[in-house]
C-alpha cells in the first residue's frame, strides 16, 4: 500500500509538468518532399509537405530541406531559419501572392538556398523582406512576378542582402528593389538581373555593392536615388534603355556598358576602366574618381 501511495504522489507531482509539455519538439533538421503530408512530423521518413507546414515544426536557427522534387508553396518566415533544396529541385508557385514573405526579427538571419519562384505572370513579389537582420538568396530562379523579384524594404537600419548565383528575370517591376530608406547594405554577386522594369533600384540609404553579374534587356538597368550608392565592379550592363540612371552616386570599374539606348543618364563616377562603345548614346560623360571629368581611359 505505502509503494502504491508513494506511486500517486510522484505522478501527482509530475503531472502539471506533463501537462505543460509541448506534444512534439520542434527539430534543428526537417524535411518536405512532393509526397509528403502537413500532418506528419516532417522527419526525413515522414516529410511534410509545405514550406509553411514544416516551418513551425522547425526550430530557431533550424534548416528545412527538400527530399525529393516538388512545389512546396509559399510560405511566410518569421525566425531564422534555412530553406535548402540543393539536392533536388523545389519550387514555389504562386498567383495572386508573395512567394517568400521574411518577416522575422532584428536579429534572424534566414537563408534561402537553390529554389525556383515562379509567379506565371500573376504572382505578386517573389521575397518581399520586411523585417531581419541578414538574408542570404543563393542560387536561385526569381521569374515572372508582376511586381519584384526581390523586393527589400527593411526600415531598422543597417541590415544585410546578399544575393549570389541567383536569376532574377521576367517580373513586371524591378528585378531586385530596395525601397526603404534607411541604411542598408547589399551585395549581389554572379547574378543575372534580365528582362525587368528596372534591373536593380536602390533607395536612399542603401549601399550596395554589384560584381561579375550580368543586368541585361532592363528598361533601366541600375538606377539609385539620392541618398542610395552604388559600387558596380565586373559587371555587363547592357541592352536597356537606359543603362545607368545615377545622382553621382554610382561608381564603375571594369565593366562594360554597351548596346544601350542612352548608357548614363545623369552623374556618375569611374575609375577610367570601363568599355563604353555601342550604345545608340553615351549620354552623360563620367566623372573621375579623383573628382574631374575624365574621357580618358574610357574605351
Amino acid at each position: 500500500m505505502r509503494r502504491i501511495a508513494l506511486l500517486t504522489l510522484a505522478i501527482g507531482f509530475l503531472a502539471p509538468f506533463l501537462a505543460s509539455a509541448p506534444a512534439q519538439a520542434q527539430a534543428t533538421r526537417t524535411w518536405v518532399s512532393g509526397v509528403g503530408d502537413d500532418a506528419n512530423p516532417c522527419s526525413r521518413t515522414a516529410p511534410c509537405k509545405t514550406f509553411a507546414g514544416a516551418i513551425s515544426k522547425t526550430a530557431v536557427a533550424g534548416e528545412i530541406d527538400c527530399l525529393d522534387p516538388g512545389g512546396f508553396g509559399a510560405v511566410t518566415i518569421t525566425k531564422s531559419i534555412t530553406l535548402n533544396c540543393s539536392a533536388t529541385l523545389g519550387s514555389i508557385l504562386v498567383s495572386g501572392t508573395n512567394a517568400i514573405n521574411i518577416a522575422a526579427g532584428a536579429n534572424d538571419v534566414v537563408i534561402l538556398r537553390n529554389l525556383q519562384l515562379q509567379g506565371i505572370g500573376s504572382g505578386l513579389n517573389g521575397v518581399r523582406i520586411t523585417g531581419a537582420n541578414a538574408v542570404s538568396i543563393e542560387n536561385c530562379v526569381i521569374t515572372q512576378f508582376t511586381q519584384q523579384g526581390i523586393s527589400d524594404v527593411r526600415t531598422a537600419g543597417n541590415t544585410k542582402l546578399f544575393v549570389r548565383n541567383t536569376i532574377v528575370s521576367h517580373n513586371g517591376s524591378t528585378g531586385i528593389a530596395f525601397g526603404a530608406t534607411a541604411p542598408n547594405n547589399a551585395v549581389i554577386e554572379n547574378s543575372h538581373v534580365v528582362d525587368n522594369l528596372f534591373g536593380v533600384a536602390a533607395g536612399s540609404g542603401t549601399l550596395a555593392m554589384v560584381t561579375r553579374s550580368v543586368i541585361s534587356g532592363n528598361t533601366t538597368g541600375i538606377e539609385a536615388d539620392p541618398g542610395a550608392g552604388f559600387n558596380v565592379d565586373s559587371t555587363v550592363i547592357s541592352n536597356s534603355t537606359t543603362g545607368v540612371q545615377s545622382n553621382n552616386n554610382i561608381r564603375l570599374s571594369n565593366s562594360d556598358v554597351t548596346f544601350n539606348t542612352t548608357g548614363f543618364s545623369g552623374t556618375w563616377v569611374s575609375y577610367g576602366n570601363n568599355r563604353l562603345q555601342g550604345n545608340g548614346s553615351l549620354g552623360t560623360a563620367p566623372t573621375a574618381a579623383g573628382g574631374a571629368v575624365n574621357n580618358l581611359g574610357e574605351q
